[in-house]
C-alpha cells in the first residue's frame, strides 16, 4: 500500500499545481481575444453587376469575413455599379460599398439626400475605362464615336458618368452625337460580337472577366483615351478632377493588347459607409478588408494594388471613426 505523502511533500505539490493552473491561465489570457466579442447580426455590402470587379470582389471577401467576423452576416448586394452604390450607403439601403470617387463627389456636389452622412473606410484599387471596339473599326480616338452607336451604361453605374464626361472631353455631346445604349457589362460584350453598336465604354479593375472572355472569341481592340483629354476632363472641374491618366499594361489583357499598353483614364475606388454605423464593426471590416489584399489578389489582380500607405486617403471623404482606429493601430 502506498504510503501518504509527508505534510511538507503535499504542501509543495499544492503550490506547484497553483503555479502550473496559474501559467495556464496566463497563457490563456495572451492566446486568446477575450472579452473581444465579434459584431453580430447582418450587414449589407453593395458592390456591382454580376460580371464586374466589385462583385467578384464582394464575393471573395466573404470567406474573409465569415473567418475574422463569425457572427457578423454580410449580405451582397447586387448594383449598376457606382452612382446607385452611393445612393444606397447614403439613404440607409446599404451599409457598405465599393464606389469610385467621382460618383462620390457627384453625390455630395448635387447635395442629395443623406450626403454628409457619407464617410470613407479604405480606398481600394483604380478603375480603369474601357473603349472597347472591333479590331477592324474605324474608330481611332473618342472623337471618332461621332454618329456611332455607343452602349454607355445603366443610369446607376460610375461607367455612365465616367463616359458622358470623356465623351464632352472630346467635344461629343452625349445625346446628341451618339445614340447611347443604356446597357452594362453584361450585355455589351454580346451586342458587339452580333454589331447591335459599334463599340462601348467600361470603367473597371484589371482585368475584367467579360472583357476578357470577349478576346478569346471575337477580334477586339482598346481605343486610347491621351492625356489631352485627361487635362481637358480637369477643365470640366468637379467630381473630373479624380480622373488622372493611366496606362493599361501589356499583361491585362493578351489577347487584345499583344504586347501593347494602352493609355486612358483611371479612377479611385473607395470603400465607404456612413457617419453613424458602429466604430467597432467598421474597424473589424476595414481591417479584413486590407488583410485579404493578397489572397483576393490570387484571383483578382485588382486587389494587390490595394496599399495599407495609400488605403487612408479617402478623398473627398472623411475618414469612418472605426476605420481611423484601425489605421492607428497598424502604423509603424
Amino acid at each position: 500500500m502506498l504510503q501518504a505523502l509527508p505534510r511538507i511533500g503535499r504542501r509543495r505539490a499544492l503550490l506547484a499545481s497553483t503555479a502550473a493552473f496559474a501559467v495556464f491561465g496566463l497563457l490563456l489570457w495572451w492566446l486568446l481575444p477575450l472579452g473581444e466579442e465579434s459584431p453580430s447580426g447582418t450587414v449589407t455590402l453593395s458592390t456591382g453587376t454580376p460580371t464586374g470587379v466589385y462583385e467578384k470582389y464582394g464575393t471573395l471577401l466573404q470567406p474573409a469575413f465569415a473567418k475574422d467576423l463569425p457572427e457578423l452576416h454580410v449580405r451582397l448586394l447586387h448594383s449598376d455599379g457606382s452612382q446607385e452604390n452611393v445612393r444606397r450607403v447614403a439613404t440607409g439601403r446599404a451599409d457598405f460599398a465599393i464606389a469610385a470617387a467621382d460618383a462620390v463627389e457627384t453625390y455630395r456636389l448635387e447635395n442629395k439626400p443623406g450626403a454628409d452622412r457619407l464617410r470613407g473606410c479604405a480606398r481600394l484599387y483604380d478603375d480603369y475605362v474601357h473603349l472597347v471596339v472591333p479590331r477592324s473599326s474605324p474608330v481611332q480616338s473618342v472623337a471618332d464615336l461621332k454618329g456611332r452607336t455607343v452602349a454607355v451604361g445603366p443610369g446607376g453605374s460610375g461607367v455612365r458618368l465616367i463616359a458622358e464626361h470623356v465623351l464632352a472631353a472630346a467635344g461629343l455631346n452625349p445625346t446628341k452625337d451618339i445614340t447611347a445604349l443604356p446597357d452594362g457589362i453584361g450585355t455589351m460584350p454580346d451586342l458587339l460580337k452580333r454589331h447591335k453598336i459599334d463599340a462601348f465604354f467600361w470603367s473597371g479593375g484589371l482585368p475584367t472577366s467579360a472583357i476578357t472572355q470577349l478576346s478569346r472569341h471575337s477580334a477586339i481592340r482598346l481605343v486610347p483615351i491621351g492625356s489631352d483629354l485627361v487635362a481637358k476632363l480637369h477643365e470640366q472641374g468637379s467630381a473630373s478632377r479624380y480622373y488622372r491618366a493611366a496606362v493599361m499594361p501589356a499583361d491585362a489583357y493578351p489577347d487584345i493588347e499583344q504586347g501593347s499598353s494602352v493609355q486612358t483614364v483611371a479612377v479611385a475606388n473607395l470603400l465607404i459607409t456612413r457617419e453613424d454605423m458602429n466604430a467597432d464593426l467598421t474597424e473589424k471590416l476595414t481591417r479584413t478588408v486590407i488583410d485579404s489584399r493578397d489572397r483576393i489578389g490570387a484571383q483578382v489582380h485588382a486587389a494587390q494594388l490595394v496599399d495599407l500607405r495609400t488605403a487612408i486617403y479617402t478623398d473627398p471623404l472623411q475618414l469612418h471613426e472605426g476605420a481611423r482606429r484601425y489605421y492607428q493601430s497598424v502604423k509603424p
